[in-house]
């Protein structure tokens, strides 16, 4: 076909794979997407070409996946619309976050050199690695030692998923990894680098995941000496305080990047983003009020305020972090779909597999319809979301899930609702965490993987959030938000935009489906929800430390093992 129109790609990083989309960027018709499925996944287990064990909390990625979605994802895109490279206007990237890993000043990788392959530090940290917990701990009491503020934009504490802890954890268990570490970066930021041959770091993981703000910039030296005098200067060294704004050019394609592409040389190349964020415009969102979760592995929960405010126990809040003009406020729960995902692999009977294969249907359709028929509260279950630790409101790693109420009637399907129904306790404790100080959430706009393949999900969302929960256009909001800030990059007189606002009000688009609160359903899950608070704070706020307790003697018991293995 020959294209006369002008086009953008957005490429989505994710935790399992990294997805590619081209939009059309007068109307946003979403032409072409495809999926490339990373070859070493998430690294928690064993190092890839070794035996080297990895100790619990670990979680790895290796960059080569990252460039092969380039090398494969975005020809496809090209192949299957049959656009030319003439017409794509430019490209933008978004990536889970905190994402980070040591490299050599010209950004190779460390983990790629032979002399470093064989060291879990020098692999990039996936924003599951939560064994930087004690760093995070540590990090936080100095803070509140020495009186500094910034743990106030971060709702109290600093996660062991964000850039400090985890770059103190490899000094302190690998100096030697950390010495060779000419350079500490952000996966986004390191693929922008591959593209442009430019390194660029943006505001938005910075503000997010790095204790940066417009107004203080990073913390003190005296901070970072204060934690470890080694850490003093990290960021001259091994960082930048040079920031880029999300929606500007980062720079164009090198040559080497337009062979593994398909496009142009010069193809403009968006300043990263983190994939949450980048999703806020992708579904319409302009204004404060209405909260944006994307829905995957994980849930990330956007909204936008009309002046900042300290919110306790949230992820963050940035000024021009999501939208220009607006404190953009984060938080998040670390398992959503992957609970899901381990009740499928690990306790569902084998009889529940051959009877969703003679439907015709993946077991978790087969697992969500037999759910759809249990109603709320006749499972006589209740669970708690934890099983990667909880991010907001309790910022702890430490903290784990659990099912009460089982008993040897209970069913799978039952189970499998409880915990989705967990997850959606857990996003009401946010929202009225946010509301409580003065960051109202009218509505829930919903986008990715999981509101697209769970209906029974989003039901349940509504009713214990008692809210209205609309959907994108888009089924593919990080990616599609990343084309919108590729066609901004590439700016109006290339066939862009001026501003995102504007991107926003062309390319995105809401759907007509949305889901309502059923009353009596509501009923219902009001007294649960209120069995789960206090689940949720006697577990969670020190009440009983059970579940740490237990983590402790796991730690000692795998410790021994690896000692005589």
């Amino acid at each position: 076909m020959v294209s006369h129109r002008n086009y953008a790609i957005g490429v989505d990083f994710g935790t399992e794979s990294g997805r590619a989309v081209l939009v059309d960027v007068a109307n946003g018709d979403e032409i072409a997407t495809a999926i490339h499925v990373y070859a070493n996944g998430v690294i928690d287990e064993v190092l890839p070409g070794t035996n080297i064990r990895l100790e619990p909390d670990w979680a790895l990625q290796d960059p080569n996946d990252y460039l092969e979605v380039f090398k494969q994802a975005v020809p496809a895109v090209l192949r299957e619309s049959g656009v030319s490279p003439q017409d794509v206007i430019g490209l933008g990237i978004d990536f889970t976050a905190c994402t980070m890993l040591p490299t050599r000043a010209d950004g190779t990788p460390l983990c790629f050199l032979p002399e470093w392959r064989d060291h879990p530090h020098a692999w990039v940290k996936l924003w599951k690695h939560h064994a930087a917990q004690p760093e995070a701990n540590r990090l936080n009491q100095v803070a509140r030692d020495l009186g500094y503020t910034f743990l106030d934009r971060y709702g109290g504490k600093i996660s062991s998923e964000w850039f400090f802890p985890k770059a103190w954890q490899i000094l302190n268990e690998a100096p030697a990894v950390y010495a060779a570490a000419e350079r500490l970066i952000e996966a986004a930021d390191w693929v922008v680098w591959q593209l442009t041959g430019v390194e660029t770091r943006n505001e938005c993981t910075a503000g997010y995941k790095a204790i940066w703000s417009k107004s203080e910039g990073f913390p003190p030296n005296e901070f970072f000496k204060a934690l470890d005098p080694r850490l003093e200067h990290i960021v001259d060294e091994k960082m930048s305080r040079t920031l880029a704004p999300l929606g500007a050019k980062a720079g164009g394609l090198t040559e080497e990047a337009a062979r593994w592409t398909g496009l142009r040389p010069g193809t403009a190349v968006a300043v990263a983003n983190v994939d949450a964020h980048v999703a806020v415009p992708a579904t319409t969102v302009q204004e404060p009020g209405r909260m944006v979760i994307i829905m995957g592995t994980s849930n990330c929960h956007m909204v936008l305020g009309a002046e900042e405010r300290a919110v306790p126990g949230i992820c963050g809040v940035v000024q021009d972090g999501i939208l220009p003009g607006f404190p953009g406020y984060e938080a998040g729960q670390s398992c959503v779909g992957d609970s899901f995902a381990w009740f499928v692999e690990n306790a569902v009977p084998a009889a529940y597999e051959r009877e969703a294969a003679r439907r015709g249907l993946t077991i978790h359709q087969h697992l969500e319809d037999l759910a759809a028929q249990v109603a709320p509260g006749a499972s006589g279950l209740l669970a708690l979301d934890w099983w990667n630790g909880n991010r907001t409101i309790l910022v702890d790693a430490d903290l784990t899930g659990i099912v009460l109420g089982l008993t040897l009637a209970t069913r799978p399907e039952e189970i499998y609702r409880a915990l989705i129904e967990s997850t959606a306790y857990g996003t009401r404790t946010i929202i009225e965490n946010f509301e409580t100080h003065g960051v109202p959430v009218t509505e829930i706009v919903a986008t990715g993987g999981l509101p697209e393949r769970n209906r029974l999900l989003m039901q349940i969302y509504a009713d214990v959030t008692g809210r209205p929960i609309r959907l994108a256009r888009t089924r593919q909001g990080g990616a599609f938000g990343s084309a919108m800030h590729g066609a901004v990059a590439a700016g109006k007189a290339a066939g862009g935009y001026a501003s995102i606002f504007e991107a926003t009000r062309h390319m995105a688009h809401p759907r007509d489906e949305a889901y309502q609160p059923i009353p009596t359903h509501q009923a219902v899950y009001n007294q649960l929800y209120a069995e789960y608070k206090t689940l949720h704070d006697t577990f969670g706020r020190g009440a009983n430390d059970v579940m740490k307790r237990l983590k402790r003697l796991r730690d000692s018991a795998v410790a021994g093992e690896m000692v005589h293995a």
